[in-house]
């Protein structure tokens, strides 16, 4: 049956697939195979590739065996060959000497002197002549069982050939049946773009004091065709080397949750099931550290996201610039930050890579913890893990950048399909 599968649908959803690789809303995608179908057919089209791969060794195995027996004297075939040569060569020879008997015969009758020599000697020919027609009829027959025989045995050798050849076919189909299907699952798994999937602050002022808290709200809006499982994606920044100038937390409805202030970046608050049109809302607070100077931060806001087409869904990264003042400082009415386009490398995104550049232009081995519904990503490329259908995106910083030499290095990209 796995094979049956892995033959019969890989074709079909690598066409289906590639809709949805380039975002196709709900009602293209909805007679196409989810993610989940792709990667059960992959996971059957490998399985049936190595149960062929297996079943050919096997019969290479079994069709050396065959033909080696096949070879030897023993084997009823070879034998009944062996006999069937034996009886066609004797009877060969038996034609040969009942020719040469006619040849005597006609010589004697044609040196025979009286009548009564030649009666004799034709009677002789006419035996012989008898004898020399049963002979060829015998040597005919003879050579008919042997070709008969031989012909048995070739067909056993072809048998067995012919087996181990079909073997041969059904594991190279069963590889091109995987390699569709690994082509369908992997082009599924390609990071889809979404305008419509937004992640904004409300709330968040232009201006923070230090030595102040201020409370604002993440919303999480899903203004896309598509029915979306996202964690929202959060950082914050400043100009100023000191990273542990800001607290910010967020409310998971029962306590608040601290963002870790050396991973650059988290996953928070986990949703499921957010059908086109919803929206959630998250609580966060921020706290400036008394001891801030005036300078400069930033925060970046993104929905990763996954629905059953494709695991891997961004929405676009929104950068809010704020001030940070000293303590003690009044600022006046305060205008709220206003979202704008990420800046440099804010929104660097390897494509479909595991691996990808550090901020000094090496590689970097990503660090992931998850706890509850947050995920922690450290290093410079990372994976979620906050669920079985956990976002296969991360992003990663260099924190301590200058706003004006390119700012914070964000990379995000999809988690490594087989551990969804």
């Amino acid at each position: 049956m796995a094979a049956a599968v892995a033959m019969a649908t890989p074709v079909v959803l690598l066409t289906a697939t590639s809709a949805s690789a380039l975002g196709a809303s709900t009602a293209q995608t909805q007679n196409q195979p989810t993610y989940a179908e792709l990667k059960q057919a992959a996971a059957d089209a490998k399985k049936a590739h190595a149960e062929a791969v297996t079943a050919k060794e096997e019969g290479l195995k079994e069709v050396k065996a065959t033909l080696e027996a096949l070879d030897s004297d023993e084997h009823p075939l070879k034998a009944a060959v062996i006999a069937a040569e034996k009886a066609a060569k004797e009877a060969t020879a038996t034609k040969t000497a009942a020719e040469k008997a006619v040849a005597d015969a006609e010589a004697k009758l044609e040196a025979a002197g009286d009548d009564t020599e030649k009666a004799a000697a034709q009677q002789a020919l006419e035996a012989a002549q008898a004898d020399l027609a049963k002979a060829v009829t015998a040597a005919k027959d003879a050579d008919a069982e042997a070709e008969k025989a031989d012909t048995a045995l070739d067909d056993a050798r072809v048998a067995a050939t012919r087996k181990y050849g079909q073997l041969q076919t059904a594991a190279a189909k069963t590889l091109k049946d995987l390699e569709t299907a690994d082509a369908a699952l992997a082009a599924a798994g390609q990071c889809v773009r979404e305008a419509g999937l937004t992640s904004l602050a409300d709330g968040l002022p232009s201006k923070v004091t230090a030595g102040t808290t201020v409370d604002f709200t993440l919303r999480v809006a899903n203004g896309t065709e598509r029915t979306l499982t996202v964690d929202p994606l959060v950082a914050f920044h400043t100009k100023d080397a000191d990273k542990h100038l800001l607290k910010v937390e967020w409310s998971d409805g029962s306590a608040w949750q601290t963002l870790d202030e050396d991973s650059g970046a988290e996953h928070i608050s986990h949703m499921e099931t957010m059908k086109p049109g919803d929206h959630r809302d998250v609580k966060m607070r921020m706290t400036v550290g008394s001891s801030a100077r005036a300078t400069d931060a930033f925060a970046l806001l993104a929905g990763d996201a996954s629905d059953a087409y494709n695991p891997c869904v961004l929405g676009p990264m929104k950068r809010y610039d704020f001030e940070l003042l000293p303590a003690g400082s009044k600022p006046g009415p305060v205008d709220d930050a206003e979202p704008g386009r990420p800046r440099g490398n804010d929104d660097e995104r390897p494509s479909g890579t595991d691996t990808g550049p550090s901020p000094q232009g090496g590689t970097s081995t990503p660090t992931t913890t998850t706890s509850g519904a947050r995920t922690h990503i450290g290093g410079n490329l990372a994976e979620t893990g906050a669920s079985s259908t956990t976002m296969p995106l991360a992003l990663a910083s260099a924190a301590t950048l200058t706003l004006g030499a390119g700012a914070l290095l964000v990379a995000r990209r999809r988690k490594a399909t087989g551990d969804n």
